[in-house]
């Protein structure tokens, strides 16, 4: 086996890009990229974040590399395949060199593995890709991954963790990794420069096995504020941009000077639910008293859901780039329901269910969010507590950087989540179904690798029954029949409330353009000449 391919619908490949530019003169091998996010290490394996994944992809390879649309292709194994119902073989490229002059082999595999999910303060590790694996050295190029039960998503599980180097990569710590002395990988690009707050530095790896990179140089400057990323791309500062503003796109799409590309991602925003306390700590009675945690009664958590116009975000906050959501991924990705659809909006609707729930009155809340990690986090934020407030249930919005609010939803109040009604985003980095049910709505259990960013701590024995089955069905169909009804059951008992999936834009000076990800990642080869 040597491809899992998740193939997208054209409806989703109808936006997947748009160019807007005539190609221009030949251009310099040095690239600079202005990024919204910026990577909070160069340790690939400290913290299972969005733009340390996206720089990991650039520096390190993994054994299955996935493309722009998540088939995963031979990276550092050429080939796997299931060798009995709980061993699967990866055998694996010979003639690799780490960045650093070693050679590549099994003892690199083995020792990754190991650190993956052990490294010390990470925010959140890579624990649920190797809980219950026990990985085998067979010889220097060949490796079994044993389970207790059948397997089916080994390669999507593994094609998630950076290899790193058994000859100072694996015993490095996150300082090491920092300062560069252990940063070394199999990937095209290779670790020149680390400026926290300022740049992050590469070069290329001209050994590197696969195709050879077109840039000499790249340099990802992190540029928080939107109206600024825009700006420094029209000075020249930068060549490229991620996360365009939505109100700037149809400035940029009239010039001639500007390349824009979009496409559909794979991540859902969506909302969190306190589900385990009886007094949720942002949930109060009206007039502020206390009161017993109202988001436990489904009909109140249904109530939310109506008393949301997905359409009117989509229209108002979003310009229109953005599709409702009415489960955990889009249509065309494995694993998705043909049953479900986004809640309509029925504020009279919401207010009954109140009623019915003993709350004609409502009660008060407050929802938290980021306001710098998704596009336009802190606005859709806002447009829900508004229409919340209409409904009877009066909101409050308080949002905080991503570096304080992700672990205050975590771990914020002794150790458990911290807030009542969160509003958050996941990207599915399997390409499938299996990665937000495990992680987002499967019971929280540390030692199972489940429920890892189950910030509103749901629990549902028949949800957990259907996911583990669908976990351990070697049979693609049935699989993805039992991830559909795992979703369906998680959906219509509010596990979570989706909003939308996002549709990211980057821009690009004249002359390159873009080959838009469904993980949302901006790296260096994606980035062509036209």
């Amino acid at each position: 086996m040597k491809t899992v391919k998740r193939p997208l619908t054209r409806a989703l490949l109808a936006a997947a890009c748009s160019s807007i530019a005539l190609a221009g003169p030949a251009l310099a091998e040095e690239l600079v990229i202005g990024v919204d996010s910026e990577a909070t290490s160069m340790d690939p394996h400290f913290h299972n974040l969005g733009p340390n994944n996206q720089l990991g992809f650039m520096m390190f390879d993994r054994l299955a590399n996935p493309d722009e649309k998540q088939n995963f292709k031979p990276g550092l194994a050429v080939s796997w395949k299931p060798v009995d119902k709980t061993t699967w073989e990866f055998k694996l490229r010979e003639g690799v060199k780490f960045h650093d002059g070693s050679d590549f082999n099994a003892d690199d595999v083995i020792c990754t593995f190991e650190r993956a999910p052990n490294v010390p303060n990470s925010p959140a590790g890579f624990g649920t890709y190797t809980k219950g694996k026990t990985f085998e050295k067979i010889d220097d190029y060949t490796v079994h991954v044993k389970t207790d039960a059948p397997y089916p998503t080994m390669v999507n599980d593994l094609g998630n963790i950076a290899i790193v180097s058994n000859e100072g990569g694996c015993e490095g710590t996150t300082e090491d990794y920092n300062s560069g002395k252990a940063a070394a990988g199999t990937g095209p690009y290779k670790y020149s420069e680390y400026v926290p707050g300022d740049r992050i530095v590469l070069e290329a790896n001209p050994d590197y096995w696969g195709d050879k990179p077109i840039w000499d140089k790249v340099t990802l400057k992190p540029i928080k504020a939107g109206p600024s990323r825009v700006a420094a791309l029209l000075a020249g500062d930068v060549d490229i941009i991620n996360g365009v503003p939505t109100t700037d796109i149809a400035t940029l799409k009239a010039r001639d000077d500007v390349t824009l590309s979009q496409g559909v991602s794979n991540r859902v925003i969506y909302l969190h639910i306190d589900q385990f306390r009886e007094n949720s700590p942002f949930v109060k009675a009206n007039g502020g008293g206390d009161i017993k945690n109202p988001l436990l009664d489904q009909k109140v958590r249904k109530a939310i859901s109506k008393a949301i116009s997905r359409e009117l975000i989509r229209d108002r906050v979003m310009e229109g780039l953005s599709i409702p959501a009415g489960q955990l991924l889009p249509e065309g990705f494995f694993g998705v329901s043909e049953n479900l659809k986004p809640e309509p909006y029925d504020a009279e609707g919401a207010k009954a269910l109140l009623a019915e729930a003993g709350l004609p009155d409502g009660f008060e809340l407050t929802i938290h969010g980021p306001n710098d990690r998704y596009v336009n986090d802190a606005k859709i934020a806002e447009a829900i507590a508004q229409m919340l407030t209409r409904v009877g249930i009066k909101t409050q919005v308080e949002t905080m950087p991503r570096s304080v609010y992700f672990t205050r939803a975590s771990t914020g109040a002794d150790g458990l989540p911290e807030f009542s009604l969160i509003l958050v985003g996941w990207g599915a980095g399997s390409g499938e179904a299996s990665s937000p049910l495990r992680a987002l709505i499967a019971t929280f259990d540390k030692e199972k690798g489940m429920g890892t960013a189950n910030r509103g701590r749901y629990s549902n024995p028949e949800v957990d029954k259907v996911i583990e089955e669908a976990l351990a069905e070697v049979d693609d169909e049935k699989r993805a029949d039992l991830l559909a009804k795992a979703t369906e059951l998680a959906i219509e008992d509010l596990a979570i409330i989706p909003i939308h999936y996002q549709v990211n834009t980057w821009a690009s000076r004249k002359g390159l353009k873009y080959i838009p990800r469904t993980d949302e990642y901006t790296v260096a080869y994606g980035v062509v000449k036209e």
